[in-house]
């Protein structure tokens, strides 16, 4: 089994309990930087659990090593299962969309809808749509949104 004392690091010794906090709030700290570093905020919870871990059993790293993996294992399982249930994968009813390109029938564009860029193609009876028009996002297939001129639904009511 490995054992780990005291580091010295630039002149400065520190804890076992001290790295693995260091290491968890750097990780932690990922986030800021990068908002979409899940995994990183879970490796970083868990090891400040195992800094606590650390002070009770400070020069057992193997033992460590193993806790934080597990945790942080746990941890991103666990997350991902939360975030699935809260998300949802229907398109809204009546949500509105804006041309970024010109479309026509057998030809796919791009729109701008909830903030991002997704591929579109045009309703069953649509004949074109140009761009910059307002739109009307009638369902979803995987990544592609089937959309209408809002025009067409005035049209229609």
């Amino acid at each position: 089994m490995l054992w780990l004392g005291q580091i010295t690091i630039g002149g400065v010794e520190i804890s076992p309990s001290g790295l693995w906090a260091i290491v968890g709030i750097t990780l932690c700290l990922i986030e800021l930087v990068v908002p979409t570093a899940f995994t990183a905020v879970c490796m970083g919870v868990s090891a400040l659990l195992v800094s606590l871990v650390a002070l009770a059993i400070p020069s057992w790293i193997g033992i460590q090593i193993t806790i934080w993996m597990l945790c942080s294992c746990g941890l991103i399982v666990l997350g991902y299962h939360i975030n699935k249930k809260r998300t949802s994968r229907k398109i809204q009813e009546s949500t509105e969309a804006e041309a970024l390109t010109a479309m026509m029938p057998t030809q796919p564009g791009r729109v701008l809808y909830e903030g991002a860029s997704w591929r579109a193609k045009c309703a069953d009876g649509v004949e074109s749509i140009a761009a910059h028009e307002q739109l009307h996002v009638v369902s979803r297939e995987g990544t592609t949104l089937i959309v209408m001129p809002i025009r067409l639904l005035r049209l229609k009511d």
